[in-house]
């Protein structure tokens, strides 16, 4: 036969008790806890203040129509752009001859004065800036999701990669390129439109949407 034991009568509340006392030490601490800053006020620190992701976005106004990309009016055409659907005359005049070959010309080649300032056509940002051995420099500008500004043959550079233009803003000077030597200087603009080259002078006075 088995006895049954008893707590005595202090047991209970000295339990009680001391479980009472474990909250409030408990409590203490993390209230000194709570008030204890992170970082020593005397440690230097470099506090982040962007997002990790750059939402950073070229904004053009729907109203906004492209402009040409020279404010000289001296500056006239000297190649035109290809197109298949243009007379033959114009096709001629739009035909490039490189090293016994015959190209289409895919941009249009603007020229009448030397060194003159090369300017973008619309708002955007600059992604890529370099030298091509036929081409001369290079700046190529997204204006949104769908177009894209190149601007080629530049004898000077003003922008960066990355730069966000204005539209108007100067971007570079007119210069010489080795495909086309015989224009001298110039500037040839190209636009690229859903993936496709489009005529530049089709593009001039429109905006985005109703190319």
């Amino acid at each position: 036969m088995t006895h049954k034991r008893k707590l005595k009568p202090f047991v209970i509340p000295m339990l009680y008790s001391i479980a009472f006392l474990a909250f409030v030490i408990s409590l203490f601490f993390l209230r000194e806890a709570l008030n204890m800053p992170v970082f020593d006020e005397d440690d230097d620190y470099t506090y982040v203040s962007k997002t990790i992701f750059d939402d950073d976005v070229p904004v053009v106004g729907n109203t906004k129509s492209i402009i040409r990309p020279y404010k000289d009016s001296e500056i006239k055409i000297l190649k035109y752009f290809y197109d298949k659907d243009a007379e033959v005359d114009k096709q001629k005049e739009s035909i490039i001859f490189y090293e016994n070959i015959y190209m289409p010309n895919s941009g249009v080649d603007y020229g009448g004065k030397e060194n003159f300032e090369v300017v973008s056509i619309l708002d955007g940002t600059v992604i890529d800036v370099k030298e091509d051995d036929l081409l001369g420099k290079i700046v190529e500008i997204r204006h949104s999701n769908e177009m894209i500004s190149v601007y080629q043959s530049l004898s000077e550079v003003t922008v960066k990669k990355q730069d966000t233009v204005s539209q108007g803003q100067i971007i570079g000077k007119s210069g010489t390129c080795n495909i086309l030597p015989d224009l001298k200087d110039h500037l040839h603009l190209e636009i690229i439109f859903n993936g496709k080259v489009i005529d530049p002078e089709k593009a001039f006075d429109k905006t985005i949407k109703d190319l």
